[in-house]
């Protein structure tokens, strides 16, 4: 009897449902992508709730097992799923430490900071919020930080991906579909910020090349509505995108 198919809920408009998707591509994952709308609250559904109660993005259920939370989702594809490359994942217990504590302190300080600042700055009205720039001023001081953090303790001389590894890990994915996310900010407040970051571009443009053409086409959605949002500029209520 035949397994049931992988099902992965997520919006591609989201940062780690993008890595998650991004992963199963580029390690071939037979799944369903199955689209839950953020901008429609699909999310905040009854029906959604079953797969995840937390109400986000991303989820999957692998036959009658459910689980959320997008750095768990990709720890447990890269164990479970035979064929996946252990440099995704390391089966070392000291490389897959050093992944670990990337991970954690991605959620404290570089998402909070960059998903914060994308919020406040431009996709707030678009979720019934009202923008504060104050929120955005202080989110941006600790994007910056974060952004300073990794190229000094994870990139240091001429890494190619974190912690100098040869390849790309779970961690490299993760943290990169989040910066790119500042493409929805506009290419001016975008190159202010990474602009002086030469070691986060460079690792950005290796995490492209290794994961081509999966990442382009993840992000597909994403630049789709920066150009909307940018032909939406100076419009005091935009529609829904």
């Amino acid at each position: 009897m035949a397994m049931p198919l992988l099902k992965v809920y997520a919006d591609r408009l989201s940062q780690p449902s993008r890595a998650l998707v991004i992963f199963c591509r580029v390690n071939r994952i037979d799944c369903e992508e199955v689209t839950v709308d953020l901008l429609k609250a699909q999310h905040l559904t009854s029906e959604f709730k079953k797969i995840n109660p937390m109400g986000q993005v991303p989820a999957i259920v692998d036959g009658r097992f459910k689980l959320f939370e997008s750095h768990a989702i990709l720890r447990y594809l890269a164990t479970v799923f035979p064929g996946v490359p252990d440099h995704w994942y390391p089966t070392d217990l000291f490389t897959r430490a050093k992944i670990e504590s990337i991970l954690d302190w991605h959620h404290s300080n570089l998402r909070r900071g960059a998903a914060t600042f994308v919020l406040h700055t431009v996709l707030a009205p678009f979720f019934g919020l009202t923008p504060n720039p104050e929120s955005a001023k202080e989110a941006e001081k600790l994007l910056v930080r974060s952004l300073k953090t990794i190229e000094s303790e994870w990139l240091k001389g001429d890494a190619k991906f974190l912690h100098g590894n040869p390849q790309p890990s779970i961690a490299d994915l993760s943290l990169v579909c989040e910066i790119t996310q500042l493409e929805l900010v506009g290419d001016e407040r975008r190159d202010r910020i990474l602009g002086p970051r030469e070691k986060i571009l460079a690792w950005m443009g290796n995490m492209k090349k290794a994961t081509s053409p999966h990442f382009e086409n993840a992000h597909e959605h994403m630049f789709k509505v920066k150009a909307r949002l940018s032909s939406a500029a100076g419009v005091k209520t935009p529609s829904k995108l």
